[in-house]
């Protein structure tokens, strides 16, 4: 069933125009995601089917019945009750039936009712109907389900009678989304819900939205989310939208071929009207002159292929150093963190190498960015000592951009910084980060979060620091810049030490993850993934150490290092296997939809038209003789996996 489509849907701010033909549609139990880059009109859509925005043209239709959720990107919560209550209010229609089922007891108790029996059962079928609905919309697990979410969404126990006015912005953005995840409604629109979550909310909420029962709708920066949680992938570029199968990974390979085939298409669409426009410049005067004039009309009718979108607002950058440092970089030595008089970790070691790419994760509030403000000089210890090696050039990238000087404009903030360079040096590195024209002289107090973070990127890149402390480097950036600071810093040639809460990006980056923690770091070699299973193992290993003990220590003579081994040799055998199965199962779709390719190939080339057109008639059946080896590549990989 359709819970909601969007048709044509045009949105103009003035000449400015926001949405030119974008068209959605959200199944039940569909997870949509809405991609594009910022400035896109990935809001503005979400809006406008949220309600929440009229649009100029085109038609919205939710179908009968049907409840929408909506969290917007900056949502927060006003209100002057406590966490716990404000939570519960969520249900204040259902504590309205709970209050009349009471009254309704209280009435059917009275003897005057119990002996009028048309009274009775009148007041008796009412609360039959009552209890029915308060059962069917759970009221029995209100408070189950209250701390539930409030769990997930980190507000311990201590929290729940805090005042919601005594909030953080992200704290109160926090208690938004667990509101929406309790109304439960059957479409869920979430702007960006993954701001202000740690990894562990971030895992959670993908849990959590996984089994949610209704249909979800999303916006979101983060690939590992869109990844684990996505199965429709909608693209919105130049204001009009286009619809992918599958998740983020899936969309990006589609998006590769379809960019592949578009451009082959206009090369040959452009090498025929070349041809066309030869014939008709060598014939218009002669014996063809009529072959000529109707072959200028032919192409006046012709259906123009738009050349590929392949870089549109891409920034372009990479990082370079002046000189190498030692091989010892940092050296932190039984640190304590704290602010004013609150600790929030001791014991912290640790010692950078040169080359490496160490990230620093945690729980929201454990002191990861108080560390990294302590480690280069921001910030005093409460003890321990910290200190570099020789021959460091430090470059500092923190979450907020607060080194940026707000009065300046973009273009003074940089040229101010690097007076060496001319001004046509500063506007032709700047324009590869997409400023240019009359973005140069905007003030960076009006610069959006997405804007300054790519000012503090120019400044970090013309430092050419051989180190780089980096506090949350990909918030506020779109997919699309994410994707090309990774690959800055996959080149880059210095020692990396980061903060950051997008698992995609630890992927790829990481060497060596340490986790933060009262009592100071743990080390786990190893990117993200790495660092999940080997705290399962270790999770599981104390568990089964702990059952041994309690047990009579059957596995006396195996060694500690042979049951690891064992359980890394299993580990590495199931995931083979669901992997297989996994590609078994893609393997599948993708043929069923070449499949569909070569039948729609085939109807074309029985189209007259096509088929009294000798170069399209073999541009077709070349695509589809093509497409036909992929199927057969595909059957041959199917049938060696499932052997």
């Amino acid at each position: 069933m359709i819970l909601v489509t969007a048709s044509h849907i045009h949105k103009a701010y003035g000449t400015d125009v926001i949405l030119e033909d974008a068209t959605l549609t959200v199944q039940e139990r569909e997870r949509v995601a809405l991609v594009g880059p910022n400035g896109a009109g990935k809001s503005t859509l979400l809006k406008v089917i949220a309600g929440e925005l009229s649009h100029d043209k085109g038609e919205v239709h939710i179908a009968k019945g049907s409840t929408i959720g909506y969290l917007a990107q900056h949502s927060t919560v006003d209100s002057s009750m406590t966490v716990y209550e404000e939570l519960r209010s969520v249900y204040n229609d259902l504590f309205a039936v709970e209050k009349r089922m009471r009254e309704v007891e209280a009435e059917m108790s009275k003897p005057s009712v119990y002996e009028n029996e048309s009274k009775f059962q009148s007041l008796s079928g009412e609360y039959a109907r009552l209890q029915q609905q308060f059962t069917d919309r759970n009221g029995y697990a209100i408070d189950a389900n209250v701390r539930s979410i409030l769990h997930g969404l980190d507000f311990p126990e201590d929290m729940h009678s805090q005042s919601v006015q005594s909030l953080s912005g992200g704290q109160k953005t926090r208690l938004a989304l667990g509101k929406q995840l309790l109304m439960q409604p059957d479409l869920l629109i979430l702007d960006e819900p993954t701001n202000y979550l740690d990894i562990a909310r971030l895992t959670w909420l993908e849990e959590y939205l996984k089994s949610y029962s209704g249909a979800v709708l999303i916006v979101s920066h983060d690939r590992y989310f869109l990844d684990a949680l996505a199965d429709i992938v909608y693209e919105i570029e130049r204001g009009v939208t286009k619809r992918y199968k599958g998740n983020y990974s899936a969309y990006l390979e589609q998006k590769a071929q379809d960019l592949a085939l578009q451009a082959k298409r206009f090369e040959q669409q452009q090498a025929e009207i070349a041809r066309t426009e030869e014939y008709i410049r060598r014939n218009i005067e002669g014996v063809r002159t009529k072959q000529a004039q109707s072959r200028r009309k032919m192409l006046e009718k012709m259906d123009r292929i738009e050349s590929p979108i392949t870089s549109t607002g891409k920034v372009s950058f990479s990082f370079d150093i002046m000189r190498q440092t030692g091989n010892d970089v940092l050296m932190v030595e039984d640190v304590a963190i704290g602010y004013e008089t609150k600790q929030l970790s001791k014991d912290i070691n640790l010692q950078l190498k040169r080359g490496e790419r160490v990230a620093l994760i945690g729980p929201n509030g454990i002191g990861k960015s108080t560390l990294l403000k302590n480690i280069v000089g921001d910030m005093k210890p409460f003890k321990g000592n910290v200190r570099f090696g020789t021959n460091i050039d430090l470059g500092y990238y923190t979450q907020e951009q607060e080194h940026l000087q707000v009065n300046k404009t973009v273009i003074q903030e940089v040229w101010d910084s690097f007076p060496h360079l001319d001004r046509r040096e500063i506007r032709t590195i700047l324009s590869h980060f997409l400023f240019t024209g009359d973005d140069l002289e905007k003030p960076i107090s009006i610069l959006s979060g997405g804007e300054r973070a790519r000012v503090a990127l120019v400044k970090l890149m013309l430092q050419k620091p051989n180190v780089m402390i980096l506090d949350e480097p990909t918030n506020h950036l779109d997919l699309m810049s994410k994707e090309v600071l990774e690959g800055a810093l996959a080149d880059y040639p210095g020692t990396l030490f980061f903060i950051s809460h997008d698992r995609f990006f630890l992927n790829r980056l990481a060497t060596r993850v340490v986790e933060l923690g009262e009592e100071g770091l743990t080390t786990y070699l190893g990117n993200y993934d790495d660092y999940v299973e080997k705290k399962a193992f270790l999770e599981e290993l104390a568990r089964e150490n702990g059952e041994v003990l309690v047990e009579t220590k059957k596995e006396e003579d195996t060694s500690f290092e042979d049951q690891k081994r064992k359980r890394q040799e299993d580990r590495m055998l199931k995931r083979e296997a669901r992997k297989k199965e996994e590609r078994l199962q893609a393997i599948e779709g993708e043929i069923a939809e070449l499949e569909e390719k070569v039948v729609a190939f085939e109807e074309q080339l029985c189209d007259p038209e096509i088929f009294n057109d000798p170069m399209q008639a073999k541009s077709i059946n070349d695509e589809c003789e093509a497409t036909k080896e992929a199927i057969q590549a595909l059957y041959d990989e199917w049938e060696e996996l499932s052997s």
